[in-house]
């Protein structure tokens, strides 16, 4: 079943937990599709005014920003042995390579890897471990971790939200390619934020300096 066809069978507060505990958990360093999630709520609160855009978009702040500060005690706590573990369970998403370009990012932008890293899939994983790991001052990583969870979150749903009224009424005229078309219109905005977090996260072919501890 589609995301969004089962979507429309849950509560509108379990959805709301839904959002958030995916991204939480998401931010912890499990890979999940908290994105996937947030775009399909998002869409489906357009469509049925039961779903509050507002309340999912804050449940979707919360869980992002809750979750990322759980993953930084996790790594702080776990150090490299963790990301060996992570490694194992998850190799596709913690290979060697993986881990070594995040880590450069994380030397070269600081706390900006921590916003930046929000719009991007494989740095939103690692954000929270990997500061951990590397010791950033957790108020540093609070305040990139609360601001990019905000925006993220709220910008995503607030996008996506305004797409789906829009497209709805496109309905009515024109055929289901009208909401296709409006929600690729709408998600150009988004994919400006991810092309500067990928470039911001690009490898560099400087050698890391040390983490900075607190």
């Amino acid at each position: 079943m589609h995301v969004q066809e089962w979507l429309e069978t849950v509560p509108p507060l379990a959805i709301y937990l839904l959002v958030g505990l995916v991204i939480g958990v998401e931010s912890l360093g499990i890979p999940l599709p908290g994105e996937i999630i947030l775009v399909s709520s998002a869409l489906l609160a357009s469509q049925h005014g039961d779903i509050d855009p507002l309340i999912l978009g804050a449940s979707a702040s919360a869980g992002a920003i809750i979750g990322d500060s759980i993953g930084y005690a996790i790594g702080r706590k776990g150090g490299r042995p963790l990301l060996a573990w992570l490694g194992g369970k998850f190799p596709r998403h913690f290979s060697e390579a993986h881990i070594a370009t995040a880590e450069r990012s994380f030397h070269k932008w600081g706390m900006w890897a921590v916003f930046f890293g929000r719009f991007v899939a494989l740095l939103r994983i690692f954000a929270g471990p990997l500061a951990g790991v590397l010791h950033m001052p957790y108020w540093k990583f609070l305040i990139a971790n609360v601001l990019g969870g905000i925006v993220w979150a709220g910008g995503t749903t607030a996008v996506i939200y305004y797409v789906g009224i829009v497209a709805e009424a496109w309905l009515k005229r024109f055929s289901w390619l009208g909401l296709v078309l409006a929600v690729l219109i709408g998600l150009t905005s988004m994919l400006v934020l991810k092309r500067k977090a990928k470039q911001t996260s690009a490898t560099t072919h400087e050698d890391p300096v040390p983490a900075t501890t607190d």
